[in-house]
C-alpha cells in the first residue's frame, strides 16, 4: 500500500487560493488546480502544481473551492458539471465567502451525490494565507470536518463551528464586525488628528484601552498609517461579505439596524471609490470628504 498523500483539487488559484495551493505542495501534498485566468494557471505550474484541463473524472481525496461568491461556486460544481467529475465519497471544502443559506442547499444537493460538503472560510488575508495562519471556520459534520481537518491545518487553525453553512454565517458577520469597527476608527482617528493628535500616540493609548479592535492593532498601523492601502482584501468583496450578514439577518428576521447603516456607507464609498480599491481605502475615502466638508478659514 501507497503512503503518498492523497491529491488535492483546488479550484481558485487568485490571492488567496494560489498561496494555499502552494502551501500544500510544499507540504508534498499533489495538488491539482484550475482558475479561470491563464496567468493565475501558469504560476500554479510554476510552483509544481498540475493544471487540470480536463475535468472528467477527477480522482482527488478532497476538492478545495476559493472562489468569489456563491454564484461562482454553484456555477462550478453544478452549471459546469464538476459534481459529476468527482468520485463518490469526496470531500468538497467551500472556503469561499459564501451565503448561508443557498450553502444549506448546496449541501443537500452534494449529498444526494454521495459527497461530503464541508464550508470552511478564512480570516487573515493574504498574509495569513502566505504564512499559514489563518482563522478557519468550518462548518459541517464532526465525521466530515474532521475528514479534511488534517489537510486544512496547513492554512492555519481550525474552529468548528457548527453544521454546514455555520462557518459562511459567521465569516459573513466577522466582517460585518470588521467593517465597522474600520468605518468608527477611522472617524474617531481623523477627529483626533484635527484636534491635533498624533495618531501614532493615539493608536498605541487606543490598543491599551477599551477602544482597540483589529484595525487599532492591525489595519492602521499597517496599512493606513503608511498610505499603502495594500492589505490584500477588496473593498467589493469586504462589502459583499457585509450584505451577505445582513441580508442573513433580514431573512431571519433579526433586527440590524446599525449593520444595515454601515452597509450604506460602505455602498457609498465604493461608488465612488475605484472597483479595484483595497477595503483599507476607506480610510482615505473619509479623509477625502473631511477635507471637502471643511470650511477654507480664509473666507
Amino acid at each position: 500500500m501507497s503512503d503518498a498523500p492523497p491529491q488535492v483539487g483546488f479550484w481558485g488559484l487568485g490571492n488567496m487560493g494560489l498561496p494555499m495551493a502552494s502551501r500544500l505542495l510544499a507540504a508534498g501534498i499533489p495538488v491539482l488546480g484550475f482558475d479561470v485566468s491563464p496567468a493565475a494557471r501558469d504560476r500554479f505550474a510554476a510552483l509544481g502544481g498540475t493544471v487540470l484541463d480536463d475535468t472528467r473524472p477527477i480522482a482527488v481525496g478532497l476538492l478545495i473551492l476559493m472562489l468569489p461568491n456563491s454564484d461562482v461556486v454553484e456555477q462550478v460544481l453544478l452549471g459546469d458539471g464538476l459534481v459529476e467529475a468527482l468520485l463518490p465519497g469526496t470531500s468538497v471544502v467551500d472556503m469561499s465567502s459564501s451565503e448561508p443559506l443557498r450553502t444549506q442547499a448546496l449541501a443537500a444537493r452534494l449529498k444526494d451525490a454521495d459527497l461530503r460538503f464541508i464550508d470552511a472560510p478564512v480570516s487573515g488575508g493574504v498574509t495569513g494565507a502566505e504564512n499559514g495562519t489563518l482563522a478557519i471556520m468550518a462548518g459541517g459534520t464532526p465525521d466530515d470536518v474532521d475528514a479534511v481537518s488534517g489537510v486544512l491545518a496547513h492554512f492555519g487553525r481550525l474552529t468548528r463551528v457548527g453544521p454546514v453553512g455555520a462557518g459562511h454565517a459567521l465569516k459573513a458577520l466577522n466582517n460585518l464586525l470588521s467593517a465597522t469597527h474600520l468605518w468608527a476608527t477611522s472617524e474617531a482617528m481623523l477627529v483626533g488628528e484635527r484636534f491635533g493628535l498624533d495618531p501614532e500616540i493615539m493608536l498605541e493609548t487606543i490598543n491599551g484601552s477599551s477602544g482597540r479592535s483589529g484595525s487599532t492593532q492591525n489595519k492602521w498601523p499597517n496599512f493606513i498609517l503608511p498610505r499603502g492601502y495594500d492589505s490584500g482584501f477588496g473593498l467589493q468583496l469586504m462589502l459583499k461579505d457585509m450584505r451577505i450578514a445582513t441580508d442573513l439577518a433580514h431573512r431571519l428576521g433579526v433586527p440590524i439596524s446599525l449593520g444595515d447603516v454601515v452597509v450604506s456607507h460602505w455602498s457609498r464609498a465604493a461608488g465612488e471609490l475605484p472597483t479595484t480599491a483595497d477595503h483599507t481605502e476607506v480610510a482615505r475615502y473619509l479623509e477625502n470628504e473631511s477635507r471637502a466638508a471643511t470650511p477654507d478659514p480664509a473666507r
